[in-house]
């Protein structure tokens, strides 16, 4: 019977130019190595001043210092929590790669202005926005897109006019806090008000929660339009005023330079009468 060959192992050579026995004394640290390597490329950074939860997607970058929305915050977040801050405004791209995003916490900063479409590139899975406890003045439709989430608009010092009646037409205000939107100053109509009254007092309508204001039959847009309307005849009069001053105007100084022209005429010579062929022969005989 024919006995079979036993393969020996030879001894190579590693990559540190050492003899091996063909063994790797420690293959679970090259296992880690790798897939350390791995993960760094796969997992993304969080950003600076921020906490990130892998595990639940969730950015918590509360109470950080932060004067403007961080950077490279990561596209699969769920939840991002950017309250208590010195934010001061939004800018239109600052959550455009945020598909994800569920809920969005910015109250308690110093937001008083929006730029046109800020939340706008927020997606339909977006079920929570948070906005209370900022400094904002007013608002539009056009700054939050089409967005169906939980607004929350309380503590801030709205000025109450038509922009921020259609706003809040258009948006999911949260049931609990929508009698916290209350008007710092409104809008005025047509004649509202004497003509002693300080410019700049807040309006009939200050103080008063907006959502009261308008189930009692307050129109903010209709008080709009009466102004614009009242301002269009002002317009219209002062022209048609103008024009009248003008035609008049054009008139009587066509009548001095006539009368001048004439009197001018009148003050030239009269000329003398050439003597025709039959006076010069009755002249003759």
């Amino acid at each position: 019977m024919r006995a079979g060959r036993r393969e020996e192992r030879r001894p190579g050579v590693g990559c540190d130019g050492r003899r091996s026995n063909g063994a790797d004394p420690h293959p679970w640290l090259r296992t880690l190595l790798l897939f350390s390597a791995v993960w760094g490329l796969a997992c993304p950074q969080c950003p600076d001043s921020c906490h990130c939860a892998w595990d639940t997607a969730t950015v918590q970058c509360s109470d950080a210092g932060l004067r403007e929305i961080p950077e490279g915050i990561p596209p699969d977040t769920v939840s991002l929590h950017l309250e208590r801050n010195y934010i001061r405004t939004i800018p239109e791209s600052a959550f455009s790669e945020l598909a994800r995003l569920r809920d969005l916490y910015l109250s308690h900063n110093r937001i008083d202005s929006l730029a046109s479409g800020a939340l706008r590139h927020l997606g339909p899975e977006l079920r929570l926005l948070d906005l209370s406890h900022n400094q904002l003045r007013q608002a539009s439709r056009q700054e939050f897109g089409s967005t169906r989430a939980k607004t929350r608009l309380y503590h801030n010092p709205w000025h109450c006019d038509c922009a921020l009646q259609e706003l809040m037409e258009t948006l999911n205000l949260e049931p609990e806090t929508v009698n916290g939107i209350v008007c710092e100053s409104s809008a005025r109509g047509a004649g509202e008000g004497s003509r002693w009254e300080d410019p700049g007092s807040l309006g009939e309508h200050a103080g008063q929660p907006v959502v009261k204001l308008l189930d009692s039959g307050v129109n903010f847009c209709s008080l709009q339009r009466k102004t614009t309307d009242v301002a269009m005849l002002v317009t219209m009069f002062v022209w048609f005023f103008m024009v009248i001053v003008y035609v008049v105007y054009y008139v009587r100084q066509n009548q001095a330079e006539a009368r001048r022209h004439l009197e001018y005429l009148k003050s030239l010579p009269s000329p003398r009468k050439a003597p025709t062929e039959t006076d010069t022969l009755s002249t003759g005989f």
